[in-house]
């Protein structure tokens, strides 16, 4: 057997790493619960506090977070048909039918149940595919890796927006943005306009934490003022674990939502909510009783639980290998992996094979404690549903100005903080997508260093893209991912275009 694989097990299995892993499943289900907060905000929050530990114990308390996440958000799903995360909005369309008529407690249990299988099938995707993906990653050069990173940019552009358009503008601001600072080849200051603080750039997690959580902020304070503060009622919680006829009903379905999570979780920029609701329409469409899906049906909350956990691990995947992030919150991880010096990509197995492998099993153990912390603590954990607003987001807000200045001990990082904040408000008001802009702040670097030392290389000769396979092939997959998106954009404008008209 491997020795990293077994360094790497004995690293995640340490009592401090068991630890972390278990107080980050807690956090991530209580985040995931709560509308609004989502994960990435819930991670982004705790980021700065796993500054002062080692990289080991900081990336179990992560993965915890990012694994119990998916499942919290179910809870808010099915007992309050607010999605807690936007991969648990498939969840609500049968766990709160369900929830209504009395069975909240069943429906919590499936799809409990339902997620933990999800991700232990993404564990053994991750276990097994990763290294292999890694080795083949050692081959590529310069124009590969372009190929690649500008591969993994479209198609998280095209996945991210409605409007495709909107989706490359916003992808373009986060590669005009990512001009700041110094020239990565020639260490000339860019664009920095006098400003000291600038030469080093524009902090990645300063970005974070003004795109996702001010907007957040300013949306959640929004509604308190509009809706008051009224409690909401809560369905009573009665029986928890499921049957062994309720694991009979739900097979076929987490059959289907896990791979479907598991392979959409690989793709860059696919993500839960589209693993949950394809899981969802297999499942229904491959059902006896497919009219059942709507009011309540078992199926219909296992089928997207499996698929949104199963997307994490496959997630894991580009980002371990390729170093590519597989969604917003894996973008974070790669953050926090640079900010402890580490950085992800094939050399990550070959140079710290026993850091990668403990990654690898750390996830499993989140899956683990994400179960047993979800079926124990669940009579209490859905009381953090019940805490004002006016508590909750004065925290949060402390929590994001102290998380900004702790990262180079600078307070001009919480000014661009905000101004990024700014930003991800005029960009909501917009319509527009954050992500391709949060992606193209992690993939910006690397296309721009892979392209000019290509073209270094080559002096100046675009073929160098054109002649290796890797490259090509990367490359004609960006194009197709291109024409999709715009076809598929003609198609829905198209079809909207001929409802109107046979409404009139």
């Amino acid at each position: 057997m491997n020795p990293d694989i077994i360094d790497g097990f004995t690293q995640a299995t340490l009592a401090s790493t068991l630890a972390a892993t278990a107080v980050g499943c807690l956090l991530g289900l209580v985040v995931g619960m709560i509308p609004g907060l989502t994960i990435s905000t819930g991670i982004i929050i705790v980021l700065p506090l796993t500054f002062v530990l080692p990289p080991d114990i900081s990336i179990a308390l992560l993965l915890g977070l990012y694994v119990s996440g998916m499942t919290g958000g179910s809870f808010s799903a099915i007992l309050l048909n607010i999605p807690g995360t936007p991969s648990a909005s498939a969840t609500a369309l049968d766990g709160y039918p369900m929830a209504a008529r009395g069975d909240a407690g069943h429906a919590l249990g499936l799809a409990i149940t339902a997620s933990f299988i999800g991700g232990l099938f993404s564990f053994l995707c991750l276990f097994l595919i990763a290294p292999l993906l890694a080795d083949l990653a050692l081959k590529f050069q310069s124009p590969d890796l372009f190929s690649l990173v500008f591969f993994g940019l479209t198609i998280i552009c095209s996945f991210a927006a409605r409007s495709l358009i909107k989706g490359l503008l916003s992808a373009l601001i986060g590669l005009m943005i990512l001009t700041i600072g110094q020239d990565p080849m020639m260490g000339t200051a860019r664009f920095t306009f006098g400003q000291v603080n600038l030469i080093a750039g524009v902090h990645f997690l300063t970005a974070l934490i003004g795109l996702f959580a001010i907007p957040q902020l300013v949306d959640n304070l929004s509604a308190a003022v509009r809706d008051g503060q009224g409690g909401t009622s809560r369905a009573r919680i009665r029986r928890i674990l499921p049957t062994l006829n309720d694991l009979k009903s739900i097979r076929l379905p987490v059959a289907i939502g896990a791979p479907i999570g598991a392979f959409l979780g690989i793709l860059p920029g696919a993500g839960g909510p589209i693993a949950a609701f394809i899981s969802y329409d297999y499942a229904k469409k491959l059902s006896r009783s497919p009219e059942r899906f709507g009011d309540g049906a078992p199926e219909g909350i296992a089928a997207p639980e499996a698929a949104n956990n199963a997307v994490t691990g496959g997630a894991l995947i580009p980002m371990m290998t390729l170093g590519i992030p597989g969604d917003p919150v894996t973008a974070i991880l790669i953050g926090a992996l640079l900010v402890h010096g580490l950085a992800p990509g094939p050399l990550l197995f070959l140079e710290r094979g026993d850091f990668a492998y403990g990654i690898i099993f750390s996830f499993f153990w989140a899956n683990i404690f994400n179960v047993i912390i979800a079926f124990l603590g669940l009579r209490y954990l859905v009381k953090v549903l019940a805490m004002p607003k006016s508590l909750l987001m004065p925290i949060i807000a402390i929590l994001c100005v102290i998380g900004s200045y702790a990262l180079r001990n600078n307070f001009f990082d919480v000014y661009v903080m905000f101004g990024f904040g700014l930003l991800g408000l005029a960009m909501r008001w917009l319509d527009m997508p954050v992500v391709p802009l949060l992606l193209a702040l992690v993939l910006g670097r690397p296309l721009e260093e892979h392209l000019r030392v290509s073209l270094v290389a080559s002096k100046g000769e675009i073929d160098i893209f054109f002649t290796s396979p890797f490259s090509l092939f990367f490359l004609a997959m960006a194009g197709l991912s291109i024409f999709w998106s715009l076809n598929a954009e003609r198609r829905a404008k198209k079809a909207a275009r001929n409802e109107m008209e046979s409404k009139q």
